[in-house]
């Protein structure tokens, strides 16, 4: 059995879980600069502080889950600013203490009720080079360098703590295999999301099918499915990965705002009104078997408390 069994528990009771949303686009707008290959990662260094509150936001807006500020908390960044091993895994183990410290803060205080849950993040090789290729899934290493890369982080965030945790952001279907590998190798719970070239393939091409077998096969994922993705492409990429496992599903799309990758900024998207928003459209995700729904880049603390208002309980089955 995974030595974390929190989530799975949750999920086989028949809750569905709200997660969290944007770290990064939520610190920027407490005045961080995340100009920089370390992304989010460099507040881990700079002010810590401002990832506990923003983990606390979200816990207070209903969310169930808070993701950790380690997608891009890896030895080889860190090494950029002549972090040491040890120092790089130190704060791989901070970013779960920071978000723990927001749980125990906010049901002490009565602001949440739990249980809350804390998922360790685990970024795609991709998140390291930042380049954009999580969104494409053009790099290429071999099963072991895979495993090596990822291996040190997955040991912190589990030494730390960490409930479970979320693979995320992968557009690579080889890299998934590497992590379940090492899902394995720790016996400790997960869910793996992916990025997408459409609603039918992750980005580097490989049908949702294919995934869908790979992953249902292992009882420490306990839920697959989509994140940093177009609204519009969560519905068919859940029904598409609906009819090839029977494991929960979850989405955590970004806010609907489209970026342009030459300005690095953001402009209108394609939905306007409710139904283009995180709560409007999780009616139509639930019915397509999503069981945790949160939102990825430029969703905020409000998207995350009108979704949670949303979320109401199943009807028995």
């Amino acid at each position: 059995m995974p030595q974390n069994t929190a989530l799975s528990r949750l999920l086989d009771a028949g809750k569905d879980l709200v997660l969290d949303g944007a770290l990064a686009t939520e610190l920027e707008a407490h005045g961080c600069d995340l100009e920089d290959p370390l992304w989010s990662a460099k507040v881990l260094l700079e002010q810590p502080h401002l990832i506990k509150q923003v983990h606390r936001d979200y816990y207070d807006a209903g969310a169930s889950v808070a993701i950790t500020a380690s997608y891009q908390a890896t030895p080889q960044g860190f090494a950029r600013r002549g972090l040491s091993v040890e120092e790089s895994l130190e704060l791989v183990a901070r970013s779960v203490r920071l978000a723990d410290e927001a749980r125990q803060d906010s049901l002490a205080d009565g602001s949440a009720s739990g249980p809350l849950l804390v998922a360790g993040s685990v970024g795609p090789y991709g998140a390291y080079l930042a380049d954009g290729s999580e969104y494409r899934g053009d790099y290429t290493l071999s099963p072991a360098e895979f495993r090596d890369f990822h291996r040190p982080r997955i040991a912190a965030l589990v030494d730390a703590g960490a409930d479970f945790l979320a693979c995320e952001t992968l557009p690579s279907f080889a890299e998934a295999e590497a992590l379940l590998a090492l899902v394995a190798e720790f016996d400790v719970e997960s869910w793996f999301t992916f990025t997408l070239r459409d609603g039918a393939h992750i980005s580097d091409g490989t049908p949702l099918a294919e995934v869908a077998a790979l992953l249902r096969a292992e009882p420490r994922v306990a839920a697959v499915g989509v994140n940093c993705v177009p609204l519009e492409l969560v519905t068919p990429a859940l029904e598409d990965l609906r009819s090839g496992t029977k494991t929960p599903l979850i989405a955590y799309p970004n806010s609907g705002e489209t970026y342009d990758a030459a300005t690095k900024t953001w402009g209108p998207g394609s939905h306007v009104g409710d139904a283009g928003t995180l709560a409007g459209l999780s009616v139509e995700w639930r019915k397509s078997g999503a069981r945790l729904i949160g939102g990825c880049c430029r969703t905020t603390p409000g998207d995350i408390a009108a979704l949670a208002a949303n979320m109401t309980p199943r009807d028995p089955a």
